[in-house]
């Protein structure tokens, strides 16, 4: 098929394990949907329910690390149990291993992409006139710092939060994107930054964020989604490591969207309109570019 045409055309550039090309075709397909079903609706079901169970229930507010841990865990650790007693496949082709010194580069990437995507956003606003070049609230981010300190202690603790994110990765990218559509690549991607994406709506409902139209901004938010697995699945795919999307997930949630919030807008629930709607659009446009711009992507897109 085209799609598969297209990995074995790049397969000299995929610094991944050796296994890659099976995990494609092989272990990921055997699994069946039974597994996918499985994993969907434990994910969908146990965390959503939990959201619920914490907002009502323990009156935890959204920004509450106790409410959000559990939640952002929950894809990793319904993975590890489809994998080891739903459908007994194991975790040959979980891309488990750091491989810091095969896949270095892509490791550096994952840590300051984040912050270079950043910066080209409130560029690309202060351009379109949308933003008066200011970066006085960067002196917020960090209480007591000042503003290139606090970035600075943001890309510190984005490794140190990494196993967190990896709970969202290890469950979207690495378990389930391979297991759709037989892992043909464009389809693959695409549904699961669907399906990432609907999964974190209830957040626009229990005040995590609050957008002024909700359903443009559920829109804009999930065309964000869409962009960043396909930036994700390529730093999965070339490293050969979950890790470093994770790293790249930790990055997108600490620096990314913090800064430019903080720098177009408030953060966190009453964020502007500008900060909830055209934020997402504003951070998609370098990241569609980046897509573009990688032959890799192109390829496996032809």
């Amino acid at each position: 098929m085209a799609q598969e045409a297209g990995l074995e055309g790049v397969g000299a550039e995929v610094v991944g394990e050796p296994g890659a090309r099976g995990m494609e075709k092989g272990g990921a397909r055997a699994a069946g949907s039974r597994g996918v079903v499985v994993f969907l609706a434990l994910s969908f079901g146990l965390t959503w329910l939990w959201l619920l169970f914490a907002r009502r229930g323990l009156g935890l507010p959204a920004v509450n690390p106790l409410l959000q841990l559990p939640y952002a865990l929950g894809p990793g650790i319904v993975a590890v149990v489809v994998r080891r007693w739903v459908t007994k496949e194991g975790f040959a082709d979980a891309g488990l291993r750091l491989r810091l010194r095969e896949a270095w580069p892509y490791w550096i990437i994952a840590w300051l992409g984040p912050l270079g995507i950043a910066a080209a956003s409130v560029a690309l606003a202060a351009a379109l006139g949308l933003w008066e070049p200011d970066l006085a609230p960067l002196g917020e981010v960090l209480s007591g710092l000042p503003g290139w300190a606090g970035v600075a202690a943001l890309m510190l603790v984005v490794p140190v939060l990494t196993p967190l994110y990896c709970g969202e990765e290890f469950g979207w990218t690495s378990y389930l994107r391979p297991r759709l559509f037989g892992g043909r690549t464009v389809p693959s991607v695409l549904a699961t930054g669907l399906i990432w994406a609907v999964w974190h709506f209830p957040l626009a409902f229990i005040g995590y964020v609050e957008f002024r139209d909700r359903a443009v901004g559920l829109a804009a938010w999930t065309a964000s989604f869409l962009v960043q697995e396909v930036l994700l699945w390529w730093l999965y795919r070339r490293s050969g490591s979950v890790w470093v999307a994770s790293l790249a997930h930790s990055g997108n949630n600490m620096v990314l969207f913090l800064l430019v919030g903080q720098l177009l807008g408030s953060p966190g629930a009453g964020m502007s309109a500008l900060a909830t709607t055209v934020l997402p659009t504003l951070v998609m446009a370098p990241l569609a570019v980046l897509c573009l711009l990688d032959r890799s992507l192109r390829a496996h897109a032809s």
